[in-house]
């Protein structure tokens, strides 16, 4: 009976009541959320030096570093792509923040035009299900396991390969 008097005791002093804060505050720390930048860190100044009718992809590169992807039909445009997720433990990951600069070149290597756009113009698709529609006939379990047999060739048919 004495040593439950002395943990009670110790529990309402001081010390006992600064390590209960201590640990109620990690346990909370805890269930902070986690934070991750994905992608090109984009620098607000940097992006500001970028001219169009003054600099060039080589200049470019040189301020901002290789871009993130690059258009592939019309003109050349380089993507620098920068997302902050934040997630709690045990929870997927959701965007903070999401920005996309865009620097455009004319046909002879000149910067264009710059634009950066943010997370207003991303489109979040929500998959329907869990199989993706199809036109034409749907096939059965048999049709799917044994469909091919006899499609290809077949028995004799020789041609094609080594020593046919």
């Amino acid at each position: 009976m004495a040593q439950r008097i002395r943990v009670f005791d110790w529990m309402h002093g001081r010390s006992g009541r600064a390590a209960l804060i201590a640990g109620a505050a990690l346990a909370l720390g805890a269930c902070s959320s986690i934070r991750e930048s994905r992608g090109y860190v984009i620098d607000p100044i940097l992006v500001q030096t970028i001219q169009p009718g003054i600099d060039n992809q080589r200049s470019v590169e040189g301020t901002l570093g290789r871009p993130t992807f690059t258009s592939q039909y019309g003109e050349p445009t380089w993507y620098y792509v920068s997302s902050v997720t934040g997630r709690k433990p045990f929870v997927r990951p959701r965007i903070q923040t999401h920005s996309v600069l865009a620097v455009q070149f004319d046909e002879s290597g000149n910067v264009a035009n710059v634009d950066n756009s943010g997370i207003d113009d991303v489109v979040f698709l929500q998959p329907d299900g869990d199989k993706t529609p199809t036109l034409g006939r749907e096939r059965g379990f048999l049709e799917d396991l044994f469909g091919n047999i006899g499609q290809v060739g077949g028995v004799g048919a020789g041609g094609g390969g080594p020593g046919g």
